[in-house]
């Protein structure tokens, strides 16, 4: 079994966050209980992150920011939002629409900040949609939204499920599509296992092996067979059971426009490239960064890098188009973020370099410009978006992105 890296040890939480994850991994041992001592990582992720109460993106423990255990493009600089704008104002324009629809809107930031943007450019929609499981986020995002932007705030609906009406607009999945629960593979002398949660003799949750089921055997196979070779021996990594239906439900609420997920994460010959035999998975805890899921239950995040081939293969069966597919640094770029931070520089020039750095931040490949993605999946939409005119990577999504599969 492949142990983790060697980490430095991570912040002891207090007395009261200790307590909450000892709840959530009493639960979880009792999941691996009544699945015969070996639950399925997916099912233990989806534990770890969305039990009710317990679960990290359902308690009400902070997440965002310098006090948090992460922080987003949205809270790093407002012109992330306010390029974003720009694409949307594009889509709402193209097919007349009148709804944005954002999948887990975090603290808030990026709705406000859209919506400002959106006002200026006189392309507000009449319904912006914000679609979250936690109560106690979508109680911070009523909170930013009023604070920031009172007078808007009329327009925004949240939502527990997605539209029954499908919409004319654009769709938002900012760092969404990582946080669906994932399954973890190896490959092994005795063929594909798949790693699994069991306890050790004292309770601890600890890793094991048992060979792969026949849902996650045939998609290992299906990834060899679209590489043209098979995964190298002791070749650890994940597959997402989920995000297949789930982009599929995505497409049945687009009548026209585009849903644009951004997201670290590569096209599959990345993903799955030899050199990466160690999976993609990372844990955030107090803004660190490491490799072990197992710890702190309830109290870090748990992500897998996305596979855009599979996002994209899945909204091409479900009938949608790929309108683009290019970096975080490209998509800025293209959708106008130079002339924001040129205008807003002029208009603020004391705080030039601050606007500087934000820019940088989101741009610079060893920052968030090169590891963040974004892909553009659509109906309806006939002329080029914006985000993808500076340069478009597509083609290395290695799927037949112009065919619309009905």
């Amino acid at each position: 079994m492949r142990r983790s890296a060697h980490h430095a040890p991570l912040p002891m939480p207090d007395p009261s966050a200790a307590e909450h994850s000892t709840r959530l991994a009493e639960r979880i041992r009792a999941a691996i209980g009544r699945a015969g001592g070996r639950l399925p990582f997916d099912r233990y992720m989806a534990l770890a992150l969305y039990e009710p109460g317990l679960g990290y993106y359902s308690a009400g423990q902070r997440r965002f920011g310098p006090a948090g255990d992460f922080t987003t493009a949205p809270l790093i600089s407002e012109l992330f939002a306010r390029t974003l704008a720009q694409q949307v104002a594009q889509i709402l324009a193209a097919v007349d629409g009148g709804v944005v629809l954002e999948l887990g809107a975090g603290t808030g930031q990026m709705a406000a900040d859209l919506l400002s943007e959106l006002e200026r450019l006189e392309r507000l929609p009449e319904r912006y949609l914000i679609l979250e499981v936690s109560a106690a986020l979508r109680q911070e995002q009523a909170q930013t939204i009023a604070r920031t932007i009172p007078k808007l705030r009329a327009r925004v609906e949240w939502l527990d499920r997605l539209p029954q009406t499908p919409l004319r607009g654009a769709v938002l999945a900012n760092e969404v599509i990582d946080a669906l629960p994932v399954k973890r593979f190896q490959t092994t002398p005795k063929g594909l296992q798949e790693q699994v949660v069991t306890l050790t003799e004292d309770k601890t949750l600890a890793w094991a092996l048992t060979p792969a089921g026949p849902e996650l055997g045939a998609a290992v196979a299906n990834i060899e067979a679209e590489m043209g070779s098979r995964l190298p021996p002791d070749y650890v990594s994940e597959w997402c059971p989920q995000l297949a239906p789930w982009i599929t439900s995505l497409a049945g609420t687009i009548e026209a426009g585009t849903a644009l997920f951004i997201d670290y994460g590569y096209p599959r010959a990345e993903y799955y490239h030899p050199q990466r035999h160690m999976g993609t998975m990372l844990c955030h805890y107090r803004n660190r960064v490491h490799d072990d899921p197992l710890t702190l239950p309830g109290l870090q995040d748990i992500t897998a890098f996305v596979d855009f081939t599979l996002t994209a293969q899945a909204g091409i069966k479900a009938g949608l188009e790929v309108l683009g597919f290019t970096t975080q640094a490209h998509f800025l770029i293209g959708a106008g973020l130079p002339r924001l931070l040129e205008a807003e520089t002029a208009r603020t020039p004391e705080h030039a370099v601050e606007l500087a750095q934000q820019a940088k931040t989101l741009l610079f490949p060893g920052q968030m410009g090169e590891r963040y993605k974004v892909l553009a999946l659509g109906r309806g939409i006939s002329l080029p978006l914006s985000g993808f005119s500076w340069i478009d990577f597509s083609n290395r999504l290695g799927c037949d992105h112009s065919t619309v599969i009905n």
